[in-house]
């Protein structure tokens, strides 16, 4: 993961990151959920009221994304189910972190790759893992 943005931060027991190695570099806005994170991270802040970039910290990264999230959301997918929401959120994830990529041939290339030798059953995509018909 990027260590210079984030798309969702999750606390596990320990009141750490999941997924995010301790040292990493966590840029913010001055929100108050984000303090206290110098103990564990190389957090920067920058505060909205003042400035939006300070030399190389800002969150239009995340800003960025989320917007490409929400329209394509609202505007690409006909319905989208709680269920299936995080392979819509790394659908997106791959598109933005692809996105300066040499060309369509590279991207392609990229997504078939990640997709060989993986293999997803009607039940895991329904979410009906282990259930019966009677």
């Amino acid at each position: 993961m990027p260590s210079s943005w984030i798309t969702g931060l999750k606390r596990n027991f320990n009141n750490r990151f999941v997924n995010t190695e301790a040292g990493a570099a966590i840029f913010s806005d001055e929100l108050k959920s984000y303090d206290g994170l110098d103990a564990d991270y190389q957090h920067a802040v920058v505060d909205h009221a003042i400035e939006y970039v300070n030399g190389n910290v800002h969150t239009n990264n995340m800003e960025g994304f989320w917007s490409l999230l929400k329209r394509g959301l609202h505007g690409t997918y006909v319905s989208v189910e709680p269920f299936h929401l995080f392979r819509y959120i790394d659908e997106q994830a791959f598109r933005f972190n692809n996105r300066k990529a040499a060309g369509d041939w590279e991207r392609c290339s990229e997504l078939v790759s990640n997709i060989l030798d993986k293999r997803v059953t009607y039940a895991q995509l329904t979410g009906k893992v282990g259930e019966t018909n009677n």
